[in-house]
């Protein structure tokens, strides 16, 4: 039984059936697996837990890190910016561990995702996650995509790559009509490599470079401003279309 205990400031803590060890003290897992939904249970010292259903973000939140990941703030723009569909096929290279292919692949039920690497120990990761999260439509292998890309008809590649503009051809001939390329960089020497060699391939449409900063805001009572510290730049997302 999978739950979420929020306790009084607000933070969250992941039950998988054992006891939950807290700065606020410990909760008996008996006491979590005898109490329902929207219910409290208490510490020994008498600090209070609300228990809720975890949902796919819990979860994910939880997931083994190796290599670096994708921030939230960047996932979102693989799906507004490619307007995702439930039914797509998606070629994801550069898996490191696992996490933008699992956030995909949580949203293309009736689709597929396949990810790629060259290294053994980030798809042990990747496996581990795909195992974790219960995701049944995607599929982790051992590839190097600038060698080849062994499907036909996907609806999009995304690209977390040193060189990605080295996989371009290998993404025409795998991309159907009207299919996306998302390529992440974290520095601009790389974006503009791709983006050049973008731009002299007859059967692609460059569509834009986006870099996307993100500001929260505290609030205390009446003392309201931007956070000291901000997530501010992760990465570059550069869009191409196959025409």
């Amino acid at each position: 039984m999978e739950r979420v205990l929020v306790s009084e400031d607000r933070k969250r803590f992941f039950f998988k059936g054992a006891d939950i060890h807290t700065k606020f003290g410990f909760i008996k897992k008996e006491d979590v697996l005898k109490a329902k939904l929207g219910s409290k249970v208490k510490t020994q010292l008498g600090k209070e837990f609300t228990i809720i259903s975890p949902s796919f973000i819990d979860k994910y939140m939880r997931i083994k890190r190796g290599p670096q990941i994708i921030p939230l703030k960047d996932l979102g723009l693989f799906v507004s910016e490619t307007g995702l569909e439930p039914n797509w096929k998606i070629v994801d290279a550069g898996s490191g561990s696992g996490a933008l292919a699992c956030f995909l692949a949580n949203l293309v039920p009736k689709g597929k995702v396949y990810t790629y690497d060259i290294r053994d120990d980030h798809l042990a990761i990747t496996q581990e996650n795909i195992k974790f999260l219960g995701l049944k439509n995607i599929t982790a292998k051992k590839l190097d995509i600038y060698q080849s890309i062994p499907h036909k008809n996907i609806n999009m590649i995304t690209l977390d790559l040193p060189e990605p503009w080295l996989a371009i051809e290998n993404c025409i001939k795998a991309l159907t009509s009207g299919g996306f390329i998302v390529s992440y960089s974290p520095c601009i020497p790389q974006v503009s490599d791709f983006v050049e060699k973008v731009k002299k391939t007859k059967s692609l449409m460059y569509l834009k470079t986006i870099e996307l900063i993100e500001r929260e805001w505290e609030f205390e009572e009446r003392r309201i401003r931007p956070k000291t510290q901000q997530i501010g730049h992760s990465g570059f997302l550069s869009l191409v279309r196959k025409i």
